[in-house]
């Protein structure tokens, strides 16, 4: 096994350590270096999307399955100087997250063994005030094909509020629809209007949608999730490797994807970088213009409940 392997990302020349380790065992064998090129790969169409954002990093130092494996907020004080940080508040006192702000960040990460990246919705300029507000269709099971329906609802309702919707497989079970934002509106007003908006889809197909947080009330029925759009929330990262069987990708898409009948969650993997990449290069959320104002949206709504 060889002790460490050199990859160059912008302006940095970084060594990835043990980069024959195994993380994905079941997967064929896919390595920290695989995750490493990947990553360096994918930085410029990556780092945009989380420049600038407090990460969540999901570690895994032994590989996908083994202990241990942890979700860090806190920056370690090895981390060198050159890697961002931001001091943010929380209950108690602050943490110091790690931000991902230039390609050779996202190596040096991978090189940690972070397989996956979650990012806030809101960037260090101004941390209470989100620019971004996600809806995650959250499937019974693996149906994805309720997930295709809600998808398609919440594109409609979105279009009724004049609000651009950017979808995205998460590489777990679902989709998130996302909406760009102009970050004036605070945390809880964004959630508020998520909320309210989720209870209006719900009630157009009370048979196939539910707001409900409890398992146990939601029966067959997908949900649809709102948490994460608040202080502190996170969302997988676009462009991100999940921490999964088959070592999937979070990735951005058009809204012509969702008719395609093959699609799924997990349709692009870690074995497909070569797919990731053109997709990525066609820019599959480009066109959508600047982040919307929500008060405006906020009026259209109201006059539907």
């Amino acid at each position: 096994m060889n002790d460490t392997y050199r990859i160059r990302a912008g302006r940095r020349t970084l060594e990835v350590h043990r980069p024959d380790k195994v993380l994905f065992a079941e997967d064929g064998g896919l390595t920290k270096a695989d995750i490493a090129e990947y990553y360096r790969r994918i930085a410029r169409y990556m780092v945009p999307e989380v420049k600038g954002r407090p990460l969540m990093l999901e570690r895994h130092p032994e590989g996908i399955g083994a202990q241990p494996h942890f979700m860090q907020k806190d920056t370690p004080d090895h981390y060198p100087e050159w890697v961002h940080t931001a001091e943010v508040a929380k209950e108690g006192g602050t943490v110091r997250h790690t931000l991902c702000d230039d390609a050779a960040t996202l190596v040096f990460l991978a090189d940690q063994a972070c397989v996956t990246l979650h990012r806030w919705l809101s960037t260090t300029a101004h941390l209470d005030q989100p620019d971004r507000l996600v809806f995650d269709l959250d499937p019974p099971g693996h149906d994805f094909e309720a997930v295709r329906h809600a998808a398609r609802l919440t594109k409609e309702l979105l279009d009724e509020l004049k609000l651009p919707a950017m979808l995205m497989t998460t590489g777990s079970k679902g989709l998130h629809v996302t909406v760009p934002l102009d970050g004036r509106t605070g945390f809880d007003d964004c959630r508020a209007f998520a909320k309210d908006a989720a209870e209006v889809l719900a009630a157009r197909d009370p048979g196939r949608l539910t707001t409900a947080v409890r398992k146990d009330a939601r029966g067959d029925r997908l949900y649809l999730d709102v948490q994460r759009n608040a202080y502190a929330q996170t969302a997988v990262a676009p462009w991100s490797v999940r921490a999964r069987e088959g070592a999937p990708v979070a990735v951005p898409l058009t809204w012509d994807h969702l008719e395609d009948p093959g699609l799924t969650a997990r349709s692009w993997s870690l074995r497909d970088v070569d797919a990731i990449v053109e997709l990525a290069e066609s820019e599959p959320w480009s066109g959508l213009g600047r982040g919307r104002s929500l008060p405006a949206a906020r009026q259209r709504l109201d006059r539907l409940r």
